[in-house]
């Protein structure tokens, strides 16, 4: 399976409250759109980093999880948070994990680590190595 594209996936509510959010809010561009179940316009696919990467579709399962869904790795943690805080993304905080007033941590082995969420709770982290 390791010569193959890996795409996350992740299950949202309402497809345009999750379209304002990924789009408006986190800038991700479309890449499409297509159904999801009985839904003709359920569905986006996002790149970053310049390939596929995230395929978010309209379900009833949405927010189901509360673990990490998935983890951009960025150069300057400082310059992403800030700017997701200029858009109007809030950070998870979370007890015991050492995060600053801004919601970055330390990162185990080294580096840091923030956290974010979608409108369904669905979460994502956002890791750099300084």
């Amino acid at each position: 399976m390791s010569e193959f594209p890996l795409r996350a996936s992740v299950a949202v509510s309402d497809i345009g409250r999750a379209v304002a959010f990924y789009e408006g809010k986190l800038g991700l561009e479309p890449l499409g759109s297509g159904p999801s179940a009985q839904i003709a316009d359920g569905g986006r696919v996002y790149g970053s980093g310049g390939a596929l990467a995230l395929n978010v579709y309209q379900s009833a399962t949405a927010g189901a999880t509360s673990a990490t869904l998935a983890t951009w790795y960025v150069d300057d943690l400082d310059d992403v948070v800030d700017e997701l805080a200029a858009a109007g993304v809030e950070l998870v905080h979370y007890d015991g994990f050492g995060q600053d007033v801004r919601g970055i941590a330390p990162r185990a082995g080294g580096g840091r680590i923030a956290w974010i969420q979608d409108p369904d709770g669905n979460t994502f982290a956002l890791e750099s190595d300084t």
